[in-house]
């Protein structure tokens, strides 16, 4: 997996691209920690994203959790195969999430 950034004032935006599961669900964890300060508005943009494990599922969670005190939070540009399994987790309905 590989992370890539854009931040525009108080906005973030999280390129996902490969695989986010077990062994690289930590890598984004850690991304979020040390990168969330000051941060209003979380896009994560799955385009480039291949593969979603519940790992990756977990820090989606955990980074809603963080955002609910300080803005708004969505996934955009989600596939087909990525979005089938954040709308089986019950993820689509409580997350905001802009399909490719």
């Amino acid at each position: 997996m590989e992370i890539k950034e854009l931040r525009e004032n108080d906005k973030l935006t999280v390129y996902v691209i490969g695989n986010l599961d077990s062994m690289t669900a930590i890598d984004l964890d850690e991304f979020i920690k040390e990168n969330i300060e000051g941060v209003k508005d979380l896009i994560f943009d799955f385009k480039d994203l291949i593969y979603l494990s519940s790992a990756g599922l977990r820090v989606i969670l955990v980074t809603l959790k963080l955002m609910k005190t300080r803005g708004n939070y969505k996934i955009v540009n989600v596939n087909d195969n990525v979005y089938e399994v954040l709308a089986m987790t019950g993820f689509a309905n409580i997350i905001k999430i802009e399909r490719a």
